[in-house]
């Protein structure tokens, strides 16, 4: 099989892994592992873990990876959706802008979750209306 010229041959569509897709993401959005950590609340050594596909994370905090760096969850997971855009030699992102576009996605994300909770609650209390007690 070739090699794959994109990302100094590293990263391939058709052999990435769960790991190598999380790396490429945080790669693009212009973020350290220790960087994403933090945001994430886990430690750096948590993250490589994911990174390498040692350790795997859980739900929560893949639904907040994929709003902190600006990607499908379907896309972390599987490789089908949408993924990151572009190549980070082709951005130029000031730290400031990027921890901005970060707390952005973070917002975006929490505010997924608390739509879903609303939803959840909504159906609880139609339900509790409709069956007095």
């Amino acid at each position: 099989m070739p090699e794959d010229d994109t990302n100094d041959g590293w990263y391939s569509d058709d052999m990435a892994t769960f790991g190598d897709r999380l790396a490429v993401a945080r790669e693009q959005a212009g973020l350290t592992t220790a960087e994403l950590a933090k945001r994430l609340g886990v430690k750096t050594s948590v993250l490589a873990g994911w990174e390498e596909d040692r350790k795997e994370p859980r739900a929560n905090r893949l639904t907040l990876l994929a709003g902190m760096l600006g990607i499908s969850l379907s896309w972390l997971m599987t490789g089908q959706g949408e993924g990151p855009e572009g190549d980070v030699e082709d951005v130029a992102i000031t730290p400031q802008v990027s921890d901005i576009l970060a707390q952005m996605r973070l917002v975006r994300t929490q505010m997924t979750q608390a739509s879903e909770t609303l939803a959840r609650l909504e159906k609880q209390l139609r339900k509790a209306l409709q069956d007095p007690q």
